[in-house]
């Protein structure tokens, strides 16, 4: 690449109308071409150039964070009475629909986790819940029992999500359509649409005593449940995160999703 051309990518004018993730975006970009330019074994001076555009970008995303930082600073800064009234009033609005889904949660039985009788009460629970976390099991499974320890805690703590399990001898219909094929098998229902399936302990580092953490973890990626610890920052990641498979889904029939692979 010459030097023009890649002046002419990662040239971003810092203004106060250009956000920071363009700015940051234009950083990366630099970066990589500064790593390509090291591997490429070009000559010292286009590994230098790069390396004090880089720089300058750098400098550059920072000043127009202190900037947008100084504009929110300064609107604080300028509120009077009736806007602090105002905000506060939001707030409160925000913290009553808040109080007041957690309630219709609770009233569909949520916060609880149950055992369904049938297929028919599964199919009244989906018209209710948008997200659904189900078992699919039989008595006799020993893994069975293992998840059921850790649903139980995670039904108390997400709300957010109908926990429920339900034995495949009971509904045979509903088995086959989602091509439940591996016992235990998780069911994740986001928006009252089949969204994922955690089939046998694969996806949970292929052992029997992982923790609940893993399987909230791997529940939330699917989007049935909020994992609320932040792991943007290598500092809070986890060893056990590395054991945590991501989804992998295949389209199955009537838009449903199922995972037709063979547990380890």
């Amino acid at each position: 690449m010459s030097t023009r051309l890649f002046r002419r990518i990662v040239n971003v004018d810092i203004e106060a109308n250009i956000s920071y993730s363009y700015v940051t975006s234009a950083i990366f970009i630099t970066v990589r071409q500064v790593d390509n330019c090291k591997t490429q074994h070009l000559s010292w001076y286009h590994c230098a150039e790069m390396e004090t555009i880089l720089q300058q970008k750098i400098i550059e995303a920072t000043h127009c964070v202190e900037k947008q930082l100084d504009t929110e600073i300064e609107k604080l800064e300028n509120l009077d009475i009736s806007d602090f009234e105002k905000l506060r009033e939001q707030r409160l609005k925000k913290l009553k629909l808040l109080q007041q889904q957690k309630q219709n949660w609770l009233a569909l039985g949520h916060g609880e986790y149950s055992e369904l009788y049938d297929e028919k009460e599964f199919f009244e629970i989906s018209k209710k819940s948008q997200n659904i976390v189900c078992l699919f099991c039989k008595d006799d499974s020993p893994r069975c029992k293992i998840v059921d320890h850790h649903l139980k805690i995670l039904a108390k703590k997400h709300i957010e999500a109908k926990f429920c399990k339900l034995n495949v001898v009971r509904c045979p219909f509903l088995t086959e359509r989602l091509r439940i094929k591996i016992i235990p098998t998780i069911a994740l229902i986001v928006n009252g649409k089949t969204n994922d399936y955690i089939v046998g302990f694969t996806d949970l580092g292929n052992r029997d005593d992982f923790s609940t953490e893993i399987l909230e973890y791997r529940i939330s990626l699917s989007g049935a449940i909020t994992f609320e610890e932040n792991l943007s920052s290598e500092n809070n990641k986890k060893p056990w995160l590395s054991q945590v498979s991501k989804p992998k889904t295949i389209k199955g029939p009537n838009g449903l999703n199922s995972d037709d692979s063979d547990e380890d």
